[in-house]
C-alpha cells in the first residue's frame, strides 16, 4: 500500500507500507509518472520506514521513476530500507540515495518548505 502526497516545490511524497509486488507497484508507477510527466513533480522522496516486503518490481518502480527525474535534472530520496533492501539498493547503484532520516529532514535536504501541520 502506499501514501502519496505533493507537496511544496514539486517534492513527491511516497510512503510505502506492508508489501509492493507487481500489482502494487504498477498502480504507484501510472501515477507517480504522470505527476512527473505533468510537470507537478521534480523530485521524490521514498519512505520506506514501514515497508516489510518489496520485490523486483518495487526496485524497477524507483529505478524507472528515476529514469523519468533524469532529464528533469530531479531528486530521488530512498529513506530508512531494511537492512535487506539497503544491500540490493547498494548493488542497483541507489546506495547515494538513501538516507536514515525523517521524512522532514529529507525535504530539507531536497530543498524544500517545512510547513507547521
Amino acid at each position: 500500500m502506499a501514501d502519496i502526497e505533493i507537496i511544496d516545490n514539486g517534492i513527491l511524497i511516497v510512503s510505502l507500507h506492508g508489501e509492493l509486488d507487481n500489482h502494487e507497484a504498477n498502480r504507484i508507477r501510472s501515477h507517480i509518472s504522470s505527476s512527473i510527466f505533468s510537470g507537478q513533480v521534480r523530485s521524490v522522496i521514498w519512505d520506506l520506514a514501514r515497508l516489510g516486503f518489496m520485490d523486483s518490481a518495487g526496485i524497477g518502480l524507483i529505478l524507472g521513476r528515476m529514469r523519468d527525474l533524469a532529464p528533469l535534472g530531479g531528486e530521488t530520496l530512498i529513506l530508512n530500507p531494511s537492512a535487506t533492501m539497503e544491500k540490493i539498493f547498494t548493488f542497483s547503484g541507489l546506495g547515494p540515495n538513501i538516507r536514515h532520516c525523517t521524512v522532514d529532514l529529507a525535504i530539507v535536504e531536497i530543498g524544500g518548505v517545512l510547513h507547521e501541520q
